[in-house]
């Protein structure tokens, strides 16, 4: 006599809503890793991954520049932050920026006897963690080591930082930075 067996297995549904499952995870991961916007480092105003390959010749050509030469900004309002008084942080300095168009002025000393001849001067006024407001100039011209910069519009508050990046025709690289708000 046979006997019938009506007992249910499930295991085929339960393979098909983990696959299921498992294609629906990796579209939401792809999908929500794919949205947010990814920015690329600017130190030294390169590239990350060309200042990665070069750091060791950068930082001996920014020695042999800083021995010869100082950058200074002029004629900007610093401020100290001294917002956490019972803090151990240390304080720091950071340039005052306005609301709306503003001009840097730097000035670059020798400590020497040498002089610059022909450098190539460029400016850069960034947002730390995006690209999307940077105010870049190329190429700046001079006179008299004094190196002036107009019309930066700055709009949105927040931190910014000044770099300013000067190619010497003997191959020394100078670099300047510092922190900026707009409050």
């Amino acid at each position: 006599m046979a006997t019938s067996n009506k007992e249910k297995t499930y295991w085929p549904h339960m393979i098909v809503g983990f696959i299921f499952m498992a294609i629906t995870l990796g579209y939401w991961t792809i999908k929500s890793a794919s949205s947010m916007p990814v920015q690329e480092v600017n130190m030294y105003m390169q590239k990350y991954q060309l200042v990665d390959i070069n750091i060791n010749e950068m930082i001996v050509k920014k020695e042999a520049f800083d021995r010869d030469f100082s950058i200074e900004l002029l004629n900007k309002k610093v401020i100290i932050n001294e917002d956490n008084q019972h803090s151990k942080r240390k304080k720091f300095e950071y340039i005052a920026l306005n609301q709306g168009n503003n001009s840097f002025e730097f000035s670059v000393n020798a400590k020497t006897d040498r002089s610059l001849d022909n450098p190539k001067v460029s400016f850069l006024l960034t947002r730390p963690h995006t690209r999307a407001d940077d105010n870049y100039i190329e190429t700046i011209k001079g006179v008299d080591g004094k190196y002036t910069i107009k019309d930066i519009d700055v709009s949105k508050k927040g931190r910014y930082v000044i770099q300013l990046r000067i190619d010497t025709a003997d191959g020394r690289i100078g670099y300047y930075e510092r922190d900026a708000y707009l409050n």
